[in-house]
């Protein structure tokens, strides 16, 4: 690129196969640094590619995991990434064109629609090599829309999070060849490790929210709007007909106060006050899982990966999910959990029967093959170590 210096023998932090002496340095850009699972990637590959040797920078509109950012020692600049105005993705290629040069950046990779356009234009001026990350399915209903979903192609590489995603954009967008590479999202296995959660943060945690002594606890977390089920789990609870079943509804509203008082007045209408608690928010996932017979992902539409089913899964929990979308991937039908049939209540009740009548035996094994299924696909280092693998032949093509 321009602007180096060539070296006979190269360092250790030399920029792969091209024998730089200068430390390779990459440049992610994402909308906000809110909590979500394209978020927690781009914090996740950031301190990767700091414990790499590696110059690791992240561009946003800011929140409040940039603090995240910030304990890892990764540079973290803000500018107005998030908006679709024409004239600000105009503008945030050309300050976006600035701080590639200021930061001598080798890869660009971006992983939303919006700030995307920008860092096409700016990888494109600067003749640096792009990456896109597929997080969705992305709707579209018009040409308008098919043409702004398209510049998720336009990277040197595209990744997709699951196959499902890498088979949806394969269908929508022609995309075939070396192009198009699936890195499934991983989960921090020290973090999510049954073996680390100690008897006192399950108390604190149960007698925080009430759970009845007894209770056959069945958990579904994710955020509270209607495609992730809550409703659904509800009309299952009531096929169930079990008297010991509670059910924890983990997750914030994020300002959905209608669907809120919806759900809160469906719960009524049941008379289900006493057997549902809606807890908004949970600071530690980890003993929350601990507390679940079973962990339910109900969502409607299909989910691009799907984390609740995996860090249920590495938690040693049987795991009910839909079985459609990410969760095909990620739930090991019969063996660490079940599939049912999506939106259909009686296929939920009867995968969450399986899991509330294992025996001690049939549990245990079970979380046994659940963790072992996790560590050997899903783990944020794979993750990592398959991105920056991304990286690298990129480099090494230049």
């Amino acid at each position: 690129m321009n602007g180096d210096t060539q070296s006979t023998t190269a360092p250790p932090n030399s920029k792969p196969g091209l024998g730089r002496s200068v430390t390779p340095t990459i440049l992610q850009i994402i909308p906000e640094m809110e909590i979500g699972g394209a978020e927690q990637g781009t914090i996740d590959v950031a301190i990767a590619i700091k414990k790499a040797g590696w110059n690791s920078v992240v561009v946003s509109n800011g929140g409040v995991k940039t603090a995240d950012l910030a304990r890892g020692d990764v540079t973290h600049h803000e500018l107005p990434v998030h908006s679709k105005n024409p004239w600000v993705v105009w503008r945030n290629a050309s300050r976006l064109e600035h701080l590639i040069a200021a930061h001598n950046v080798d890869v660009v990779h971006v992983r939303s629609r919006a700030p995307a356009w920008s860092a096409y234009l700016a990888a494109k001026r600067t003749g640096r090599p792009l990456v896109t990350t597929f997080h969705g399915t992305y709707n579209e209903n018009n040409r308008l829309k098919h043409l702004y979903n398209s510049v998720m192609t336009r990277g040197d590489r595209v990744i997709a999070i699951s196959d499902f995603i890498a088979n949806h954009v394969q269908e929508r967008f022609g995309i075939e060849g070396d192009k198009l590479v699936t890195v499934r999202r991983g989960i921090d296995l020290r973090r999510f490790n049954p073996g680390a959660v100690n008897a006192q943060r399950m108390i604190q945690l149960s007698s925080l929210w009430r759970v009845p002594d007894g209770a056959r606890v069945i958990m579904l977390p994710g955020r509270l709007t209607r495609w992730k089920g809550q409703l659904l789990i509800l009309d299952a609870l009531m096929e169930l007909d079990r008297d010991d079943a509670f059910v924890l509804m983990v997750g914030d509203d994020q300002g959905r106060f209608d669907y809120r008082d919806e759900l809160d007045a469906r719960i009524r209408n049941l008379g289900l006050g006493d057997r549902v608690r809606i807890m908004d928010d949970c600071q530690d996932m980890p003993a929350a899982y601990m507390l679940a017979d079973v962990v339910v992902s109900a969502s409607i539409d299909p989910e691009a990966f799907g984390r609740v089913p995996v860090e249920g899964q590495a938690m040693g929990r049987p795991v009910v999910a839909a079985r459609h979308g990410g969760a095909i991937e990620t739930v090991f039908d019969g063996v660490t959990g079940w599939l049912v049939q999506p939106s259909d209540p009686k296929a939920l009740a009867w995968g969450i029967r399986q899991a509330l009548d294992l025996s001690n035996s049939d549990r245990a094994e079970m979380a046994e093959a659940a963790r072992a299924w996790v560590e050997e696909r899903f783990t944020v280092d794979r993750m990592c170590e398959q991105t920056i693998e991304v990286y690298r032949s990129l480099m090494s093509d230049k």
